[in-house]
């Protein structure tokens, strides 16, 4: 075990995880822990330790420090445990002689959740063609052939590490209402690594967010969403408003300024405000991240750079 006592619901779980290459440190000390049937969205800049915390849940990697379960043990060399993860990468390789038909024949064979009738309908949606071999497909075939995987899979822990990055817009958005629809019927753990993040948006249930090996965001996405905004007006106003919180971004343009401000408000502080004289605007999720993994902040109401 790894310092707590493993439940039902956890899917997955790290404590203290570290990993190096050489003198660059990928992850430094993570905590975290994935709930069974919950979208999850794996967000970060690229290097921010995205891939590698993820192959090593897989057990793809060995973590240089602290330990990782997955279902109750540790994935590596642990057949048991990693029958129920499939994990599907951007930059997936296939054997050389492999047809499109020859990779859901072995996914068929390797994953126990599989669902062949899926599968063969998620062909016909990304008109995949079941005889052409792997290296001839274009990118977005390719891409199309990973997500088909990972989707009829229907494994507990699904991870997607960025493979529908060669999908156009059209075929992207055939991915997330496939995966949405088929969540409902079959709520599984889906792990998100995208850097499309005004897409999932909406899909995604929890945010972790990494940033230079460390995790800056743990937190539920309509929580995150309804704990930040943006206030403009006069920079007194602005000022005055955001002395006492926690402040992500700011801006100004003559006497007027915007300030991207960590703070919850209720009805009451909201009409006060907006009385006085101040506008409100939501926070994206892709704008939130942005401002989590560039902002500057030593003290709540030191400015950040501009």
């Amino acid at each position: 075990m790894i310092g707590t006592v493993f439940d039902t619901e956890t899917v997955a779980s790290a404590r203290g995880l570290g990993k190096r290459f050489g003198d660059f440190v990928a992850l430094d000390g993570i905590d975290v822990s994935l709930q069974e049937n919950k979208i999850y969205g794996l967000l970060g800049r690229n290097g921010a330790g995205k891939t590698t915390l993820m192959q090593i849940l897989t057990g793809q990697e060995f973590q240089t420090s602290g330990a990782v379960e997955i279902f109750g043990r540790a994935p590596h060399e642990n057949s048991r445990a990693l029958t129920d993860i499939c994990f599907v990468k951007e930059s997936q390789k296939y054997p050389d002689d492999f047809k499109v038909r020859h990779v859901l024949a072995a996914a068929r064979h390797l994953l126990p959740h599989w669902d062949e009738e899926f599968a063969q309908t998620l062909l016909e949606d990304f008109d995949l063609p079941p005889c052409r071999k792997v290296k001839k497909l274009s990118r977005g075939m390719t891409s199309a052939l990973g997500v088909t995987v990972g989707l009829a899979s229907r494994a507990p822990l699904t991870l997607f590490d960025e493979p529908y990055l060669g999908l156009d817009a059209v075929a992207r958005h055939l991915f997330y209402d496939r995966l949405l629809a088929d969540y409902a019927e079959h709520p599984r753990t889906v792990v998100l690594s995208t850097h499309l993040i005004d897409e999932v948006g909406d899909l995604i249930e929890h945010v972790i967010l990494i940033d230079k090996g460390r995790i800056v965001l743990d937190e539920d996405a309509d929580t995150l969403r309804q704990g930040a905004l943006v206030v403009s007006g006069l920079t007194s106003l602005v000022e005055d408003f955001t002395s006492n919180k926690t402040v992500l971004h700011r801006e100004s343009l003559g006497n007027q300024a915007r300030a991207t401000v960590q703070t919850a408000l209720s009805d009451v502080e909201r009409s006060r405000a907006v009385g006085d004289g101040l506008h409100f605007e939501p926070l994206s999720l892709q704008q939130l991240v942005v401002r989590s993994t560039t902002a500057t902040r030593p003290t709540a109401s030191t400015e950040d750079a501009r």
